[in-house]
């Protein structure tokens, strides 16, 4: 009988043995996870719920989730990329060939597989793990400081013994939450879109506004809009607070069922935050829609164009330049050498791009500083009340816009008549922009959606939408500086050019972005960055030296007939 109870427990001592040799940690952490396990055996708690279990229990509560678009992890706004670090390996060529090679694998299971044994579809998109929101966040080394995983983590996966699982473990299942249905998560996102174009617009006229006066040491204010949306990204990419209540579970749902320990989805890494924080249409307006529209690759495109071809807008600095006979304008400049051409444009290439690469840092940057300041935005406030009211607030202001173009408040007779028609400027500075303004940015998003995935090492679709806002916005220039129709008029007349300054600040601005397109420059690895920054600014020249210097060479530009914005300013 001893020895019998002696082998016993030999070969139990043995078998725990062979258990310790799989699951030894590592010997940083031996000793919190050794007295992680004597606390749970004396208290017969169980290890953490599994993810399954987890999405099903009741801790998790009833929230439904949002069913996102096919597509949506092309864009490259969502998770943009950690771009502190030398030693940064995470990058929008690697995500999305592990991505592809996954739904290769799955598709091939797919028709492998006998019908009878195929697993129930997922809730999850056919793209959920991919990232404009793809490339990786701003710092791939950091994150909070939540408590060490488990050692069965790191176990070969055997099932625990009954004493260390939690009794709902052994219920049956729930249904999991409800999913919020797929076209009117993309409702959601498209006002999300239209609502943050239209203030994104406003913001970039208002910043170019504030920032061309004279003196002023940078005569392109477009570059600080730049800066500021690329800034804003940057936070939003390494920001973990904001959104943080759709990765964690509240006290009061912990408290109902019967938890205490921290749950899986708060200890999840900043890269699955990532994949979390882009299903939440609040947070694609805010990358997709806000930043976005906020920068111009266009409006920049157009101004490296204009310092190359000595027609750069800048302020009036000196009294002689009022005093003189002739009327003073922003856009008379003397002549120079053509090398001080080459140096204006590679100036304004320079600080752009360090300019805005800096401001994608700096946010990052800033979210890390001001982490335990950050709000939470609660998950019900969105879900139950900001998410369907967006939808009229969206479709409000895009058709308050147009009806303020067409009944203008500084027409004659209106609240804020300036007398004869000749003098109203509002559609023309802003109104005509603002109207203009979410076709732009809709179709971005979309061409995002389609043509990202499609090559790894180069993000097509931003690189298309680039180009395409560059070239109208190239031509848009030049028919409101040249006589057309057949009275020859400037522009086609004052409504016409305020139309075209619209489809430029509206249609182009928010069709193009500096915000993705510096964040794809960080994701990427270092020979694909300057490859497809090199692409962009050449392809962007070579454009607007065929579309802008082919009239500007040739016949010449002349003087616009309507207020311009910024570039109209006199005094200051």
């Amino acid at each position: 009988m001893v020895e019998a109870s002696g082998s016993h427990l030999g070969t139990s001592s043995a078998s725990q043995g062979g258990q310790e040799k799989r699951r030894r940690p590592s010997t940083s952490t031996a000793s919190k996870r050794n007295s992680y396990y004597d606390q749970q055996r004396v208290g017969e708690k169980s290890r953490p719920v599994s993810w399954s279990s987890q999405a099903t229990s009741k801790s998790k509560g009833k929230r439904a989730s949002y069913q996102t678009p096919p597509d949506v992890a092309n864009l490259d706004e969502v998770a943009v990329p950690y771009p502190v670090g030398p030693s940064r390996t995470d990058s929008l060529e690697r995500r999305r060939a592990i991505e592809q090679g996954q739904k290769s694998t799955r598709q091939h299971q797919s028709f492998s597989r006998p019908t009878s044994n195929r697993r129930p579809p997922q809730d999850k998109p056919e793209n959920y793990d991919l990232t404009e929101v793809d490339a990786p966040p701003p710092f791939p080394g950091w994150s909070p400081n939540y408590e060490d995983d488990d050692a069965d983590t790191e176990s070969s996966g055997a099932q625990p013994p009954w004493v260390q699982r939690h009794p709902e473990e052994y219920l049956p299942k729930e249904r999991p939450p409800p999913t919020v249905p797929l076209a009117l998560t993309e409702l959601y996102i498209i006002s999300y879109l239209i609502f943050f174009s239209i203030f994104g617009t406003l913001a970039r006229l208002g910043i170019q506004w504030l920032t061309f006066y004279p003196g002023a040491p940078v005569v392109t204010p477009v570059i600080w809009a730049n800066f500021a949306g690329s800034l804003f990204m940057g936070f939003l990419a390494e920001d973990q607070g904001l959104f943080r209540d759709a990765w964690t579970t509240s006290d009061q749902e912990k408290q109902a069922g019967g938890q205490s320990h921290p749950s899986d989805l708060e200890r999840l890494s900043k890269a699955e935050r990532a994949k979390v924080k882009k299903t939440i249409p609040l947070y694609i307006g805010l990358a997709t829609g806000f930043c976005g529209s906020l920068t111009s690759f266009s409006s920049f495109a157009r101004d490296f164009f204009l310092a190359l071809s000595n027609d750069l807008p800048t302020p009036i600095d000196h009294p002689s330049t009022l005093a003189a006979g002739a009327p003073p304008s922003t856009t008379s400049t003397v002549t120079r050498n053509g090398g001080y051409s080459f140096e204006s444009w590679m100036a304004v290439v320079i600080t752009t791009l360090a300019l805005s690469l800096g401001g994608l840092i700096v946010g990052a940057h800033l979210a890390l500083f001001t982490e335990p300041l950050t709000p939470r935005i609660p998950k019900k406030l969105t879900r139950v009340f900001l998410d369907p009211f967006m939808v009229f607030l969206a479709a409000g202001c895009w058709l308050g816009a147009v009806f303020m173009a067409i009944w203008p408040p500084d027409r004659p007779g209106g609240p804020a008549s300036n007398g004869p028609a000749s003098n109203d400027t509002w559609r023309g500075q802003a109104i005509f922009a603002i109207v203009f303004a979410p076709v732009g940015c809709l179709l971005r998003y979309y061409a995002s959606l389609k043509l990202n995935g499609l090559v790894a090492a180069f993000p097509l679709g931003t690189f298309a939408v680039n180009m395409l806002g560059t070239a109208v916005e190239g031509m848009c220039y030049d028919i409101q500086h040249v006589g057309i129709g057949i009275m020859g008029r400037i522009g086609g007349g004052r409504v016409g050019c305020q139309v075209l300054q619209g489809i430029m600040d509206g249609f182009c601005g928010c069709l193009t972005t500096v915000s993705t397109w510096v964040a794809e420059i960080n994701g990427l690895q270092r020979k694909h960055g300057w490859a497809y920054a090199f692409a962009s600014v050449v392809g962007a020249l070579c454009l607007m030296v065929v579309i802008m210097g082919s009239v500007r060479w040739s016949v010449g530009w002349s003087d616009t007939v309507c207020n311009t914005g910024y570039t109209s300013k006199i005094h200051g």
